[in-house]
């Protein structure tokens, strides 16, 4: 049966679709939040206090332009489990070992100490005994999320404070589990003591098998992963163990973002971890921002309005009384003052595993909603000061350094994480180890040049590897990877691989970490060498160009041209052609204008071969300058002792190395006498 519509009757409005709304929360979220980060950056306030205020502008205690807060906090989850991933590939069981000293003694003392003083303030103020131990556990956790992005953004995470600061954090994302165990407890509606052990049970049961999967399972996963060369397989593949992992952690009884830090320890131990980092970072960056904005959107206004003067000595107790406990501890367990405070104002906030803590609270009835309130009130205001605190921290080490005597600012201890582990420096990095890679390789290995050698073929690798090359695989389009090869500390990279793409990715990536690279490009045609130049590439050897010239050398040869003349023809075409292309030499040779003095002038190095007509004799009586026009810039004995500029009474010895200068002609006709095939000196 079939109803006729009332005249005048409307249709109602027509629901929005699900995803359709969370599409416009996503837009109102990233377009507010853009807004306010560029705001807070006019007046040098970092991003993550912009997404403290993005998620209070938007949220149901600010305008309410949030539909649906449950899905970002869902999101906003992902990005706590993708940092935290992030930093386990970062740091390395290894790492983790070397600071067990403050891992185990300095957490279990900066929670202990937190939670104990707090307790007291608490009872002082007139809470009952089981409420002002749970708000002590409250404020023993500090933001692992804030510190590490914090310290990531100022490239401090590897510094001593850093890892100090990250050796407490693990340890207080530990102490989760028990503190939510224990909150029935102080409840009143105490947990069997079965489920208490069959949680502990579970959470060892777990840390074993991340360990044996460390070892055994997680590098074939990546290596079946990457034999595909398929980028994306490799992703699927990194994201899957970084969730599913705290997944498994989370079914027993474990954190989420705890088991994502362990899973990062696990492919740390891989020889994938850079390449893995690398792809991992872009995801990060978007879901971490979410998390920032789910936290803002807890904080109610109304809470700051209501009771200034109390939220406010909160807020100072909290920093205050974090920030003396977390630099005692560490200075007392044999760390320097600087290394100590710096570290005490980084944890000096209440973290997000606070509000995780504090829901359980809430069910139990150890919280009720104002109190809660003014939780969160003092949790988003250390967070949104941290940034200030760490900035800051430096300058008020160093005060309090020139006040204190030596024997109190030193550290009795090594800096935390700092290790024998030695850094690529004045290196050579060669991306590529297919035909002119291996050569490469070969013959920096035979004169003691150092190099590193990256690669994106995991068979070569993991042969290289057990070879003993410091080879590692990656995409040298990655800004982790080159890092990871010391880009910024080389003093040469050559690209010999055949993706043009991404050669004039890699070239441009390595111009702007390290300026003073002098970068080597080959490529394979000759129209390739333009870009290349204008992208700040020094030197490009295309191989249709060199080959045309292996060619033609060839065919003289076979009519009996003299070496010498075929030697000269070939300079001539290679100058004359590379010349049309190469880049202003000023822009990468400093001093600027020196090329204008030196002309087409060249360094060469040679060795004074024993039975050359140059041995034993002095540099005056050889007639180099004059037979040749060459000059001697430097002479370098076999004990490595080195004259510079010398004068006549110099004797060159056999096996000594000379530096020359002059054109190419020049020099080319210095080499017979110092390879024993020229004329006796006269």
């Amino acid at each position: 049966m079939v109803t006729k519509r009332a005249a005048g009757a409307t249709d109602p409005p027509p629901a929005r679709m699900p995803e359709l709304t969370f599409l416009s929360d996503l837009i109102v979220l990233f377009g507010l939040g853009v807004a306010v980060v560029l705001a807070c950056d006019r007046v040098r306030l970092p991003p993550i206090v912009g997404f403290l205020i993005t998620g209070v502008l938007s949220g149901p205690y600010g305008f309410g332009l949030i539909e649906n807060v449950g899905q970002v906090e869902a999101m906003a989850e992902i990005g706590v489990v993708l940092l935290l991933f992030s930093v386990g590939i970062e740091f390395s069981i290894r790492e983790l070992a070397r600071l067990r000293t403050l891992f185990l003694a300095g957490g279990s003392l900066q929670v202990g100490l937190t939670l104990a003083l707090t307790t007291l303030l608490a009872r002082a103020a007139g809470q009952p005994w089981r409420v002002a131990m749970f708000l002590g556990m409250l404020v023993a956790l500090s933001s692992t999320a804030i510190v590490l992005r914090l310290l990531a953004d100022r490239g401090e995470t590897d510094s001593p404070h850093g890892r100090a600061a990250l050796g407490l954090l693990v340890f207080q994302d530990l102490c989760i589990v028990p503190m939510v165990l224990l909150t029935p407890l102080l409840s009143g509606r105490g947990a069997e003591p079965r489920d208490i052990a069959a949680v502990a049970l579970r959470a060892a049961l777990f840390v074993g098998a991340a360990v044996a999967a460390a070892r055994y399972v997680v590098p074939r996963l990546l290596h079946v992963a990457v034999q595909t060369r398929k980028r994306e397989v490799f992703l699927l593949t990194v994201v899957l163990l970084c969730l599913g992992a705290a997944w498994a952690s989370s079914r027993v009884g474990l954190s989420l973002a705890l088991g994502a830090f362990i899973a990062g320890l696990t492919v740390s131990e891989s020889e994938y971890s850079h390449q893995a980092l690398g792809e991992i970072l872009p995801l990060r960056e978007v879901f971490n921002s979410l998390f920032f904005v789910s936290i803002g959107m807890l904080f109610d206004v109304r809470t700051v309005l209501a009771q200034p003067t109390l939220v406010a000595g909160t807020v100072v107790g909290v920093v205050v009384l974090k920030a003396l406990v977390t630099s005692g501890v560490a200075w007392g367990l044999g760390q320097s003052l600087r290394v100590a405070l710096v570290a005490g104002l980084a944890l000096a906030q209440i973290g997000e595993f606070s509000f995780v803590l504090s829901k359980a609270g809430l069910a139990v009835g150890l919280l009720d909603a104002s109190l809660n309130q003014l939780l969160i009130a003092a949790a988003v205001s250390t967070m949104a000061v941290t940034p200030l605190l760490l900035a800051g921290a430096p300058r008020a080490a160093a005060l309090l350094e020139g006040w204190l005597p030596d024997r109190l600012t030193e550290g009795r201890l090594a800096p935390a994480g700092s290790g024998p582990a030695a850094r690529p420096d004045d290196h050579v990095i060669i991306v590529g180890y297919g035909v002119n890679g291996r050569n490469l390789a070969r013959v920096l290995g035979r004169v003691g040049v150092p190099f590193v050698v990256v690669d994106i073929n995991p068979e070569a690798v993991r042969a290289e590897r057990r070879a003993g090359r410091a080879i590692l695989y990656g995409d040298a389009t990655r800004q982790e990877v080159v890092e990871h090869a010391g880009v910024r500390q080389a003093r040469i990279l050559v690209i010999a691989i055949s993706d043009a793409a991404a050669t004039r990715a890699s070239a441009a990536l390595a111009r702007r970490l390290n300026p003073q690279l002098h970068i080597v490009v080959r490529s394979r045609y000759v129209q390739e060498v333009e870009p290349l130049t204008a992208l700040g590439v020094d030197e490009v050897v295309p191989e249709e160009f060199e080959t045309s010239i292996e060619i033609f050398s060839r065919v003289l040869r076979r009519y009996l041209v003299p070496r010498g003349q075929i030697d000269e023809l070939a300079h001539e075409v290679r100058q004359g052609a590379y010349e049309m292309f190469r880049a202003p030499w000023e822009s990468y040779a400093p001093p600027r204008g020196l090329r204008r003095f030196l002309g087409d002038l060249s360094l060469e190095v040679y060795r004074v071969e024993p039975n050359s007509a140059l041995a034993g004799t002095a540099l005056g009586n050889s007639g180099l300058r004059e037979r040749t026009g060459a000059t001697v810039v430097a002479i370098q004995r076999e004990s490595d002792d080195v004259l510079v500029n010398p004068d006549g009474s110099a004797a060159m010895h056999g096996g000594d190395m000379v530096l020359l200068l002059g054109r190419p002609e020049q020099l080319a006709a210095a080499a017979p006498l110092f390879d024993g095939t020229g004329p006796a000196v006269p």
